[in-house]
C-alpha cells in the first residue's frame, strides 16, 4: 500500500495551528505503570506529542513520513527525529517502553503497523493510539447553533474531498483492530481559546480543505468565515476537541 502524505505541502500552517493534547491524557497513559526510558512517537508531524513525552522519558524517537514536517518540529535534547514509514522502521527489536500515534493511525496499513509495534516494543510495553473528532463550537446567542454550520461545512462543502480513511475518525477507531492485552478506552477534551482567524487557519490544515483548494483553486474557508463572523464577532471563543484514546499492552 502506497503511504499517504497529506501534510508536507502546508507543514508551516500545520505547525502553527494543529492542536496539542491535554495533560490529563498523558497522566492517564503514564498511570499504567510505563517504564520511562524509551518512547516512540509514530507519525509525529511537528512533534506535538514528542515534545510532551520528552518531559517524562530519557529518550524519545519520533518518526514521520514527511521530512518537511520534521524540519519544523519542536526541538528538545531528548527527541531524536528521523524520516520513516510507520510500518517499517530502523529500530532494533525490543526497544521501546511506550509507543504512541496521535491522529494518524487511519493513514496506516494498520496490520503491518501493529506487527512492527510488536517487534520494536519491549515485553510489557504500552501502546497508545488516539485521535480527535469534529471540533465543537457550541451555541451562539443570539444566532444559530454554530456546530450545525460546522457540520454542514464538514459534510457537504468539503465532505467529498475527505479521503475514505476519515470514516475511521468519525467512528473513533472502533472499526480498526486493536489486538493488544488489557485494552482500555478513555475520552478527553482539548480546549483552545481562539479568534475566528485562528480557528479558520486551523481548518486550513484539514486534508479535505487542502484537496478542495487544489482541485477548485479557491479557499472554501473564506465562505465559512462569512457565515461564522456575525456570531463569532471580534472576540476569542473557546472551542472543544473531543479526544478518543485506546491503550493496551504488548
Amino acid at each position: 500500500m502506497q503511504p499517504l502524505d497529506r501534510f508536507s505541502g502546508h507543514a508551516d500552517l500545520y505547525a502553527q495551528h494543529r492542536i496539542d493534547y491535554p495533560s490529563e491524557l498523558y497522566d492517564f497513559i503514564l498511570s499504567l505503570g510505563v517504564n520511562r526510558q524509551t518512547a516512540w512517537d509514530c507519525a509525529t508531524g511537528n512533534g506535538q506529542v514528542a515534545g510532551a513525552l520528552a518531559e517524562f522519558f530519557d529518550r524519545v524517537d519520533a518518526t514521520d513520513l514527511s521530512e518537511t514536517q520534521l524540519i519544523l518540529a519542536v526541538k528538545k535534547p531528548a527527541i531524536h527525529y528521523q524520516v520513516s514509514l510507520a510500518e517499517r522502521t530502523p529500530f532494533a527489536d525490543n526497544t521501546f517502553d511506550l509507543i504512541t500515534v496521535a491522529q494518524a493511525l487511519h493513514w496506516f496499513d494498520v496490520n503491518a503497523f501493529h506487527q512492527e509495534v510488536r517487534r520494536v516494543a519491549k515485553p510489557g510495553a504500552v501502546i497508545a493510539e488516539w485521535g480527535y473528532s469534529l471540533v465543537q463550537l457550541g451555541p451562539s446567542k443570539p444566532g444559530p447553533e454554530l456546530d450545525s454550520i460546522m457540520l454542514d461545512f464538514y459534510r457537504n462543502r468539503v465532505g467529498p474531498y475527505w479521503d475514505p480513511q476519515r470514516t475511521y475518525i468519525d467512528n473513533a477507531y472502533a472499526t480498526i483492530p486493536f489486538p493488544f492485552a488489557d485494552a482500555q478506552r478513555a475520552s478527553f477534551t482539548a480546549r483552545r481559546t481562539w479568534s475566528l482567524e485562528q480557528f479558520l487557519n486551523y481548518l486550513r490544515t484539514w486534508s479535505a480543505v487542502r484537496q478542495y483548494i487544489h482541485e477548485n483553486e479557491e479557499d472554501p474557508v473564506i465562505g465559512l468565515r462569512e457565515e461564522l463572523k456575525p456570531f463569532w464577532g471580534d472576540s476569542e471563543r473557546e472551542v472543544h476537541f473531543p479526544i478518543f484514546l485506546r491503550v493496551g499492552r504488548i
